[in-house]
């Protein structure tokens, strides 16, 4: 059931299929932000994305090394798709009601996906070496993330909270258990290019979702004023699209599958620890969208502006710390473009703009990171 080890790997419908179950998620941690704007809603929106970026990431290395074509691994695959369906569903209230019932799924599903990988890899023993090292360290977590589920209010953020921080520490130190050592990213024998591009599918189901949002909302409601703010979200989605697509995603590509030894460890921060915050961002710009349609010639709230400049500002973070570890070269226009954002958000506060005016400014400043990465592009060709 293993891949072979030739170059990078085409991404199989099997693997798209699995995807589409996250549309529903970024939908519902869309939803869940906008119907919780304050800190503690949107320190809960980042629990609940980390949480599901978990299931969805460790899946995908996975798939990294088993052919999801075959039998056992693509009902597996189904398997994890209608848990991750199932978990999705529980987001509105799993700081509620359904907190346990999320909390069960997400237990069933990691362990579930770990054990059976075990199986899967019999005959590779740098692999069964790897699952056994981590089977320990995740089935930690998930009972943790029961534990949280059995109780409630600011208890259930904090032991959610301690089990990202645990995974966090768990894979940057290759889960060490005792007499065992710890596992070195440089026996992963991973597939980074893969990786990359499953990464970047997911990047595009979010984008999509977002453009998704804004087509239903417009819908509501149609006359000139909407459709301009139509025209500006759907402008910032396919901006964002191009900083993350145009070149970065293919060189990224390329980077990942020439990295030799080191692709194990680039692999670790850029998917694990990078990619949530990008997506972060979509989330974030998703919910920014949704509000701009509502209402676009509003004056822009404190939690407009945080919104609308904040979302771009995290995804651009984000896409800066990827490519400064990919390339090892600072990314000014985007530091820059992050600097920015964050400076006006005050100013817009203060002048409370209209909700439409903070999407141009933001869509503005993206535009400019394009342009500035065009303008490098060609005269680096010269």
């Amino acid at each position: 059931m293993l891949r072979p080890r030739e170059g990078v790997q085409p991404t199989t419908s099997t693997e798209l299929f699995f995807d589409l179950v996250f549309i529903f998620s970024i939908t519902q941690l869309s939803h869940y932000l906008l119907a919780h704007l304050d800190w503690r809603g949107a320190g809960r929106t980042g629990l609940l994305l980390a949480l599901v970026w978990l299931v969805w990431v460790y899946t995908t290395w996975l798939t990294n090394w088993l052919q999801p074509d075959q039998g056992p691994v693509r009902t597996m695959l189904i398997g994890v798709g209608l848990g991750s369906l199932l978990l999705s569903a529980t987001i509105p209230e799993a700081f509620g009601s359904t907190g346990l019932l999320f909390a069960l799924v997400y237990v069933i599903v990691q362990v579930g996906r770990t054990l059976f990988a075990l199986w899967a890899v019999q005959g590779s023993p740098w692999l069964v070496a790897g699952f056994q090292q981590s089977l320990p360290w995740i089935t930690g977590t998930s009972v943790l993330v029961v534990l949280g589920g059995l109780v409630g209010g600011a208890a259930r953020d904090a032991v959610w909270a301690a089990v990202i921080v645990i995974e966090v520490i768990g894979l940057s130190i290759g889960y060490p258990l005792p007499r065992r050592g710890r596992s070195r990213p440089e026996r992963w024998m991973v597939e980074g290019g893969h990786l990359a591009e499953r990464c970047a599918a997911f990047v595009l189901i979010a984008l999509g979702e977002s453009i998704l949002v804004t087509g239903s909302t417009l819908t509501s409601h149609v006359d000139l004023v909407t459709s301009g703010a139509f025209l500006l979200a759907f402008g910032g989605s396919v901006a964002l699209w191009w900083v993350y697509f145009a070149r970065s995603a293919p060189a990224a590509t390329e980077v990942f599958a020439q990295a030799g030894e080191r692709t194990g460890a680039l692999s670790r921060v850029a998917f694990n620890f990078l990619h949530p915050v990008i997506v972060a961002g979509v989330v974030v710009t998703s919910a920014a969208d949704e509000r701009l349609l509502r209402e676009p010639g509003a004056p822009a709230t404190a939690v407009d502006v945080l919104l609308t400049l904040g979302g771009p500002a995290l995804f651009l973070a984000g896409h800066a710390a990827y490519k400064a570890l990919l390339w090892r070269t600072l990314p000014t226009s985007r530091l820059t473009a992050v600097v920015v954002l964050l400076a006006l958000m005050p100013v817009g506060v203060w002048l409370e703009v209209p909700v439409a005016v903070c999407a141009a400014v933001a869509l503005a400043v993206t535009v400019a990171v394009i342009l500035t990465d065009r303008f490098r592009s060609l005269a680096a060709a010269r």
